[in-house]
Order: structure tokens, then sequence, then C-alpha cells
């Protein structure tokens, strides 16, 4: 039995409200007008019932610091790198602005691995966000811990190739480039203070990035934008995304989807490597 079975089943509720200023910066910060039908669009939600650490006990990559008491949602991993691998979202009925929220979280399971990198330590969290007193959204997200980099470990990604991407079998295409100010804008949105989002050096010299890393979450929510200006605001009911390999700030990204009622999203870098997988169904 794993050693981190004892946190199966630990549970946590935050709660917050739907605020038309923080909405009002979402929107500004994706370059979006608001929902045409007066509702919050989709992705607002992970800018709610957010980390409240305070910064005196945020470990060196700026994530709260993990350890065994009641306090610690998240297992104490021994394994410094942590990155958000995937999700998979149902969306029950859109948010509004005004409306209090309560997100109860639990931990779903926990499963060591052996990757390529070394250990891994996959953590899935099961979120039910209520929305005065009917659910709104239901999320299975899986956080993976990693071991530290090697120093002399080739940096991630490999440095861009020669091939560039060609957006001919896709429906919907959008290029765009994530750039610093919209790195530091989500996190700020998040409240996110890992420091691969910000911090350079840190970001190359203890995680072995070739620069700044593109928020996974940011790339989902991107991907979710372009659903809507493509279907319609909320026009969603299932949503999932899974990170295959980094996003580094200040080059292409290419937002593509095709289908219609089952649809497939993607995030391709400007020279063809695959960033993100996902699908979703109106």
């Amino acid at each position: 039995m794993s050693e981190w079975q004892g946190w199966i089943g630990r549970e946590e509720e935050r709660r917050d409200r739907v605020d038309a200023s923080a909405l009002a910066r979402w929107i500004a910060t994706l370059d979006r007008g608001p929902a045409s039908d007066g509702a919050v669009p989709q992705g607002f939600h992970w800018c709610l019932g957010l980390p409240d650490a305070p910064t005196a006990q945020l470990g060196i990559d700026g994530h709260p610091r993990r350890d065994e008491s009641e306090d610690s949602f998240m297992p104490p991993a021994p394994l410094p790198r942590r990155m958000w691998a995937s999700s998979e979202v149902e969306f029950l009925r859109p948010l509004h602005v005004g409306e209090a929220i309560a997100r109860r979280s639990r931990i779903a399971a926990i499963a060591e691995k052996q990757g390529g990198s070394g250990k891994l330590l996959f953590v899935t969290i099961e979120h039910r966000t209520h929305a005065g007193d009917a659910l709104a959204l239901r999320e299975t997200q899986s956080i993976v811990f990693r071991e530290a980099a090697p120093s002399d470990a080739p940096l991630s990604p490999p440095p861009p190739g020669a091939a560039g991407f060609d957006p001919a079998a896709w429906d919907a295409h959008r290029p765009t480039t994530p750039n610093e100010p919209l790195l530091f804008r989500y996190s700020a949105l998040t409240f996110n203070s890992h420091r691969i989002h910000y911090d350079l050096p840190y970001a190359r010299d203890a995680e072995r990035y070739r620069g700044l890393v593109v928020h996974g979450p940011l790339t989902a929510t991107l991907l979710l934008d372009l659903a809507q200006r493509q279907f319609g605001d909320n026009s969603l009911t299932r949503f999932a995304f899974r990170g295959l390999s980094p996003a580094i700030c200040g080059e292409p990204m290419h937002l593509v989807l095709r289908g219609g009622d089952a649809i497939e999203l993607a995030a391709f870098a400007g020279d063809g490597r695959q960033i993100m997988s996902g699908s979703a169904a109106t």
C-alpha cells in the first residue's frame, strides 16, 4: 500500500463570489468581450476559490508548502516539481455575476509511477462548484509531482525545429504569442505564485525549462475561448484537456479545433510540436 493512501478522501472547501471587477480583468486579459448571454464565460471558474497561504508559508517554487498537518490539503511528497497535468470539466449551468460560490474538493486517488524523468506522483482531485444551492461545475483534476531536474539536464522543451504548423486539417485556427504581460495577468487572476511563470532564472536553472512556462490552465482557457468564439458563449457541456509539452512565453502558439457535437481541440508550437490536446461537447 502506498504511504499516501491515508490522504485519499481528504477534503477542503473554499468560498468565493463572482465579482464583476475580477471578471472585467479576466475579459481584458483575454482581449475578449463579455458573454453575449450576460452570463460568465466558461473558464472563469479557475479564478475562483483561490489558494490564500501567507507569503511566509510559500515554498522555494512559490507554491504553498506541503506538510503533515491537517491544514495541508495536498500530500507532502518529497518531489519538488509540480504540474497541472489534465482536467475534465462538466458544465452544468453558467455562473452569474454576484453569485456566491462554494467549491468542495476531495482527493480521489494518489498513484506513484516511474517516468522517463524519474519518480512521479499523480494526485487526482474531484472538485464540485456550487453557485447558490445549485451544482454548476464538476471537475476532475490531475496534478503530477516530479523529481528535481539535474543541474545539467537539457532544457525543456527542445529548441524550435525548422518545420512549421499547417492548420489545413482544422476547422478553426487562431495563432497567438503568449507574452510576459499575459502570463503576469493570469498569475494575478489566479493568485498563482509558481515561479516558472515569472522568474526566468528559476525556471531555467532550477526546473530546467527553456524559458518562462505558459500556465497549463491559461492554454486551456485560450482553447475554451476559441470554442466559445466558434460555437457561442456557454455552449459547451463538457471540456477536457491534457498537457503534452511545455508552452514557452514569447513563442508562437496555434490554437485549433474541429468537429461539431464532438469537438477536438489542440494547441501546437510554431514548429508543430503539440502542447496540449483537448476535447469538448456541445
